[in-house]
């Protein structure tokens, strides 16, 4: 992976580093390509239990798609690259281990559409986030209509899309689009990441895999839900948590 830092730690987290700091870490066919390799490698990786998002320098968590391509693209190939990006981004958000991205810098267009596609957001105070493409001529292409309302509600998001205004950390937080802003994005990001690893696998997993379910009917979301508890209270790690909670310990899960 030539646009992409690996890199996994003790703790099973691994952070991903968009490295094209000369480019502002723009999205480029390389780095799409890489993420997908990193997120399908991440997803069978038994020593990693968590994965952190971020782009490589100071200015950008990722800028933006590489405009330069989109004059020689017609309808049909223009589609086509929404719909490479809009899978990759999905595998992401799909991922049964939880993903945060740290906002270190301007998350514009596809950036701010990656962000989106990640579990959790944290953002740097001086940071901002948006989807410019009005300007451009165009819309969002990689799941910026879709995810956008989903996260912030359906008015800030048409404001954002159809201003194409972007919007600083502070309101990015009021509206939930970044979950905390803090000086140091990554480190934020990692202790999150960390609290959560802290709780049974097999948990998380099954939380995440419900949490998407929200995007349904009400009633189809609550017997999802209702299936999943019974999974997750059929494994050895719901046991454990109920006898270390009654024993007045700390649980010891095993993910399973």
């Amino acid at each position: 992976m030539n646009a992409l830092r690996y890199e996994t730690d003790v703790d099973g987290l691994l952070t991903l580093t968009i490295d094209r700091p000369d480019t502002l870490n723009a999205l480029d066919a390389e780095v799409v390509g890489d993420l997908d390799d990193a997120f399908r490698r991440a997803r069978t990786d038994d020593d990693v239990r968590g994965v952190l998002l971020t782009g490589a320098g100071e200015k950008a968590f990722v800028a933006g798609a590489d405009i330069s391509q989109f004059p020689d693209l017609g309808a049909a190939e223009a589609r086509r690259f929404a719909e490479r990006g809009q899978a990759v981004f999905s595998q992401i958000e799909q991922m049964p281990k939880p993903v945060a991205a740290a906002v270190n810098g301007v998350a514009l267009g596809g950036g701010c559409e990656l962000a989106l596609a990640c579990h959790l957001r944290t953002a740097s105070p001086g940071v901002q986030l948006g989807q410019p493409e009005v300007h451009l001529g165009i819309i969002p292409g990689y799941g910026g209509t879709q995810r956008l309302p989903r996260v912030v509600g359906r008015g800030a998001a048409t404001e954002m899309i159809l201003t194409g205004d972007p919007v600083g950390a502070e309101r990015a937080r009021e509206i939930g689009l970044v979950n905390r802003v803090a000086e140091d994005a990554t480190e934020a990001a990692r202790e999150l990441l960390r609290s959560i690893l802290e709780n049974g696998p097999e948990a998380i997993r099954l939380s995440l895999q419900a949490l998407r379910a929200s995007d349904q009917p009400l009633e189809t979301g609550l017997r999802h839900e209702a299936a999943l508890f019974g999974q997750a209270l059929a494994t050895d790690d719901a046991t454990e948590g109920a006898t270390a909670f009654l024993e007045k310990r700390e649980p010891e899960f095993q993910g399973r």
